[in-house]
């Protein structure tokens, strides 16, 4: 089945292919330049420290819906071991099997394809069982620090968090921006908070897996306007799951990663935030959301944390 001509309009309104250079990887966070992260280090001023990622754990997020995407399994390989004889210092290791996008993530460009081709306009087969991304691995993403600008849809409508149905649109980001006293500006990193989080925290997994309330087909013009550099969310899937369209699935992906070049977040815990950006008033902060550099990689754990 192909991807309907209503997919395709909003793809040539949204495309970024060529635009920093046909040899580019990271797409939208060339926005991200010295000047922005200057003016974002001046939003600081608490200096109040907030942790964005759940806990990583055998017992995590994922449910088994999507193939492959195991949850962390933790061993020790050793335990008060002394190296170097009786009586000597001990060590103790451990290692882990984890699927990359497992728990807090990002998403890097070549996580989703469409007609044969990721960002810039590569093929698809450029992504290989043994080569990995050949192309915008989660390894090219070096530096990700810049302004970060909660949207919090939930907080703004007076819920705590959204219905499985409900499709975030333009009007919700608009409503949600002018809730938290924010313009959203070029080279920002927006986290839009449902409120979903809350199923997962509650221990309810599957509630927090489905039905989710997600961003709307729609969205992507919003944030392509503004120049975002890059958005999470506090959902498994990111956008609207079922599909708001009928048998089109994970459109919103396709258009943010493949024709805008830009890094999504799934499973970012924005409860603190919340609480924190409405006890001071302000919705705008410094954000560090360091990949991990593995590389090929088409995601990647993070431990984002948000400064205040």
């Amino acid at each position: 089945m192909s991807l309907p001509a209503a997919f395709h309009e909003i793809a040539k309104r949204v495309n970024n292919w060529g635009r920093w250079g046909h040899d580019d990887e990271i797409g939208t966070l060339n926005l991200v330049t010295d000047e922005i992260v200057r003016d974002a280090v001046a939003t600081v001023r608490t200096g109040h420290r907030v942790p964005l990622a759940v806990d990583l754990e055998q017992d995590g997020v994922q449910t088994g819906m999507i193939p492959g995407r195991v949850n962390p399994l933790h061993v020790m390989v050793q335990i008060n071991q002394e190296l170097f004889g009786p009586g000597t210092i001990a060590t103790s290791d451990d290692a882990v099997t984890l699927g990359l996008q497992s728990g807090t993530h990002w998403d890097a460009l070549t996580h989703v394809s469409h007609s044969g081709r990721i960002y810039n306009g590569r093929p698809a087969t450029t992504i290989t069982a043994h080569g990995r991304s050949q192309f915008s691995g989660i390894h090219t993403v070096r530096r990700l620090v810049s302004r970060g600008v909660l949207l919090d849809v939930a907080a703004a409508k007076g819920l705590d968090r959204l219905p499985g149905d409900h499709a975030v649109t333009p009007e919700d980001l608009d409503e949600a921006a002018e809730f938290g006293g924010v313009t959203v500006r070029a080279g920002d990193i927006v986290l839009v908070r449902t409120g979903q989080m809350r199923s997962y925290l509650a221990g309810d997994k599957h509630g927090y897996a489905f039905p989710s309330p997600g961003l709307s087909i729609r969205t992507p013009e919003w944030f392509h306007a503004r120049d975002v550099a890059a958005v999470a969310n506090d959902t498994l899937t990111f956008e609207i799951f079922p599909p708001e369209i009928e048998d089109l699935w994970m459109p919103v992906h396709a258009l943010h990663l493949v024709e805008m070049g830009m890094l999504q977040g799934q499973n970012w815990n924005l409860e603190s935030l919340s609480t924190a950006c409405a006890q001071e008033r302000r919705h705008a902060f410094l954000l560090v959301a360091m990949p991990e550099p593995f590389v090929g990689g088409t995601g990647t754990p993070v431990a984002p944390v948000a400064i205040l």
